[in-house]
C-alpha cells in the first residue's frame, strides 16, 4: 500500500536528534517560552528574511493573533478566498468581524485578485490572502489593491513555508503572517504549532503579550489576551527539522516534477509558472469523475485524500453563507484530489502512482 502520508517516515531521518532534543528540554526544567522558543524564532525570522517572529500553539491562533494586533472597529469586514480551510475564515469570526469571500482563479486555486475590489466596501478593513497547497499568491496586484484602498494585509502561509513569490519569500509581503507548524505541513513539529512573523515591531510587541494573557511581565496584563505559547519541546524539534526544510521542498519539488511531466492530459494538474516557488504542501490534481477515480486508485492500493470535499459555504458552521453561490469554489472542492507527495514517498512509489493514475478510463 501506497499511503497518502506517513509521519514516521517522514520524522524516521531526524529521530536521534530529535531524542536529544527532548532530553535536553526534559533535562533543563523548561518547557514554556524558553531559550529553544527563542533560537528558533530567530532561526525562523532568518530563514525568511524578517524582522520578527513569534511562536504560538497552533495555525489557528496565529491567524487569530494576527487579526487581533490590528484592533480593528467593531463590524469590520475582512476578504478572503472563498475555497480557503474554514481555519481562515474562523479567525475572522473569532475576532467577532465578518468574512466576505472572494472567489480564487481556477488555474491557481488562490484568489483572484481581479474580483477583490469588487468586494471591498466601506466596512473592509483587511484582506487575508491564503497561499494556498504550497503555491504564493499573485502578490503584486494585491498588495497594490490594499495599497490604494489603505486595507491591512495578512498572509496565511500555513501551506507555504519556503515558497516564493518573484524570489521572495511568502510570510514577508504583509503587515503580517501566520503560519502553521501542524505534522503534516512541509515544516512540521511533532504536535501543534505556529507562529506570526511581521516586520512591524508594534505588532510583533503585541503579539507577544497576547500569546500570554495580554502579560507583558508576569502577573502584569496590559491586553485581554489568550494562552496561545508555542512550547520548549515543539521549538526544539521545529529547529532540527528547519534545517533540512530546504532538502524537503527538494525533494517534494522532484516528486511533483514527475506527476507534471508524466501523468496524461485527462487530469489537470497544477499551474506553472517561473514567478511562483511552489513547495508542494500538496499536490493536487482535479478530474470530473475525482470520487471514482479516488476509488479506483484505493483498489490499487494507493490512498489519496481530498483537500477539500466541502467548501466553507456549505459548512453547517458557516450556514450563514450557505445562500451565496460561490461556483469556482464548488468546481475545485468537487474535482480536487491530493495525491501522495512527501518525503516518505520514493520516485519508484510516485512512478507507481503515475502509471495506475494513466490507466484509468
Amino acid at each position: 500500500m501506497i499511503e497518502y502520508e506517513n509521519l514516521s517516515k517522514v520524522n524516521k531521518p531526524y529521530a536521534e536528534q530529535l531524542r536529544k532534543a527532548f532530553g535536553d528540554v526534559l533535562d533543563s526544567g523548561w518547557f514554556i517560552l524558553g531559550e529553544k522558543v527563542e533560537k528558533f524564532e530567530k532561526e525562523f525570522a532568518d530563514y525568511l528574511s524578517v524582522e520578527y517572529c513569534d511562536g504560538v500553539a497552533s495555525g489557528l491562533d496565529a491567524l487569530i493573533l494576527s487579526i487581533k494586533v490590528l484592533d480593528l472597529p467593531e463590524g469590520s469586514e475582512i476578504i478572503v478566498p472563498s475555497n480557503t480551510y474554514i481555519a481562515t475564515i474562523l479567525s475572522i469570526m473569532q475576532n467577532g468581524y465578518n468574512p466576505v469571500l472572494v472567489e480564487p482563479d481556477l488555474s491557481t486555486y488562490n484568489i483572484d485578485p481581479s474580483l477583490i475590489e469588487a468586494s471591498i466596501t466601506k466596512k473592509t478593513r483587511a484582506v487575508i490572502v491564503v497561499h494556498l497547497y504550497g503555491k504564493p499568491c499573485d502578490m503584486d496586484p494585491i498588495m497594490s489593491i490594499c495599497k490604494k484602498n489603505n486595507l491591512y494585509l495578512i498572509e496565511d502561509c500555513a501551506q507555504a513555508h519556503g515558497a516564493t513569490y518573484k524570489g521572495k519569500k511568502t510570510g514577508t509581503f504583509g503587515d503580517l503572517a501566520a503560519f502553521s507548524f501542524y505534522p503534516t505541513k512541509n515544516l512540521g513539529c511533532l504536535g501543534d504549532g505556529g507562529a506570526v512573523t511581521t516586520n512591524v515591531p508594534e505588532y510583533h510587541k503585541k503579539v507577544r503579550m497576547l500569546r500570554n494573557y495580554g502579560s507583558d511581565k508576569k502577573y502584569h496584563n496590559i491586553y485581554v489576551g489568550i494562552n496561545s505559547r508555542l512550547d520548549e519541546i515543539q521549538a526544539a524539534f521545529l529547529s532540527i527539522k528547519l534545517n533540512a526544510l530546504d532538502d524537503i521542498i527538494k525533494h517534494k519539488r522532484k516528486l511533483a516534477l514527475l506527476y507534471l511531466n508524466n501523468l496524461k492530459s485527462d487530469f489537470i494538474l497544477p499551474a506553472q509558472n517561473e514567478d511562483f516557488f511552489d513547495v508542494y504542501h500538496i499536490f493536487n490534481i482535479r478530474h470530473k469523475r475525482r470520487d471514482e477515480l479516488k476509488e479506483y486508485l484505493l483498489k490499487n492500493e494507493i490512498k489519496t485524500d481530498i483537500h477539500y470535499p466541502i467548501p466553507p459555504h456549505k459548512q453547517k458552521a458557516l450556514s450563514f453563507l450557505a445562500d451565496m453561490d460561490f461556483p469556482i469554489s464548488e468546481e475545485i472542492h468537487n474535482t480536487t484530489l491530493s495525491l501522495p507527495i512527501s518525503t516518505g514517498h520514493s520516485i519508484n512509489e510516485i512512478t507507481r502512482v503515475i502509471e495506475v493514475l494513466n490507466s484509468f478510463r
